[in-house]
């Protein structure tokens, strides 16, 4: 059977592009060894593998059989080497140093180790029953999201910064009506029938923050290690505004020493300064994490901001489980997760579970 692919995947397939294109450049920087500068990314201290990530949330991967609430997302990010610097490190695209020089009240400074991300993703929300073509009030309105993101992350020791600057639109331009129309074709599922409901196009921007301190680490042999990081943060925008808090435990054989494996937020990223290179055996390891949020604004559960739209009745507190798998060798890593979260709205039926396939590769 052959599939025909729409303009909207077309569309988004372009942008998937234009990040490969970003780690290719990376890349060639590494090895193209011409100018002072270029010697520079490739002599400096720190390491300098730069990484491209794919992550895929479905609640298919749940287990427990939903299609509702957050059902689909993804995120393909780009991950810069260490760099001196956010302007003008040659381990950095031409387009990204540019618009750095914009963006240097939300970059850390005075840090051992940096880095940044690009990343792009989309994310669709709906309701439970999909067989409505009409408004369903009593439950949460169809939503989806493409979003853009420029990160930036920078460590001393055992303490992590992040700030990261999402923006993008929420409505039918994100496209995640087709998207998620498509998919179901492919894999033989019913469409869901009321995209016509979806909120409503609004550019949307969010800025978040996080610190990360590791609390403890343990080790068992020279190979088997654990370690507990604890994080809280806040996120300021449109899309979403809330505070949150929480930990993550970790186990595992040739542990590796960055900030944290789980991110527990729809297709999000964790992608911290990582200290050591890429082995060539294999490694891997066990993680838990927990977040608790306060939520003061979700535009997928409140609405648009500015216009007149489907809503509901949104619970204050928020809290998210999540556990899984990280496995490592060479240069390749994947990690396999399961989130469980409460409920996210009044008369919300079902606990919403997800899993994530995250798949990177250092270059």
């Amino acid at each position: 059977m052959v599939f025909s692919i729409s303009s909207s995947l077309r569309q988004l397939l372009k942008c998937c592009v234009c990040i490969i294109l970003l780690a290719s450049s990376s890349l060639a920087n590494s090895k193209v060894v011409k100018s002072e500068h270029q010697k520079l990314c490739s002599t400096s201290f720190l390491p300098n593998s730069g990484t491209v990530n794919l992550r895929i949330d479905n609640d298919m991967f749940g287990g427990v059989g939903q299609d509702q609430g957050y059902t689909n997302g993804f995120l393909l990010s780009w991950v810069s080497p260490n760099l001196t610097n956010y302007r003008d490190d040659p381990c950095l695209p031409d387009i990204l140093q540019w618009s750095n020089s914009f963006l240097n009240w939300i970059q850390p400074h005075g840090f051992d180790e940096r880095n940044m991300t690009f990343g792009i993703g989309q994310t669709m929300y709906t309701p439970e029953e999909r067989e409505k073509t009409e408004l369903i009030e009593y439950d949460r309105p169809y939503a989806g999201a493409l979003l853009a993101s420029l990160g930036y992350h920078a460590s001393r020791g055992d303490y992590l910064q992040t700030s990261q600057f999402r923006f993008g639109v929420v409505g039918p331009a994100a496209k995640a009506g087709p998207v998620q129309s498509q998919w179901h074709d492919i894999i033989g599922t019913d469409r869901f029938k009321g995209w016509d409901n979806q909120l409503r196009n609004e550019p949307v921007v969010q800025l978040i923050h996080e610190r990360r301190w590791r609390m403890a680490r343990a080790d068992f042999s020279s190979r088997w290690s654990g370690d507990v990081i604890v994080h809280a943060g806040a996120s300021l925008g449109n899309f979403a505004t809330y505070a949150n808090a929480g930990m993550e435990a970790r186990f595992g054989y040739m542990l590796p020493n960055d900030f944290g494996t789980a991110p527990l937020r729809p297709a999000g990223e964790n992608v911290s300064p990582i200290k050591t290179p890429p082995r060539s055996g294999w490694a891997g390891h066990l993680f838990v994490a927990v977040d608790g949020r306060w939520v003061l604004r979700d535009i997928t559960l409140d609405g648009n901001t500015f216009r007149n739209s489907h809503s509901v009745q949104k619970q204050p507190f928020v809290a998210d489980i999540g556990y899984g798998v990280a496995i490592t060798r060479g240069k390749w890593r994947i990690a396999l997760a399961r989130y469980h979260r409460t409920r996210e709205f009044k008369g919300q039926r079902d606990i919403p579970v997800y899993g994530t396939i995250t798949i990177g590769r250092r270059f």
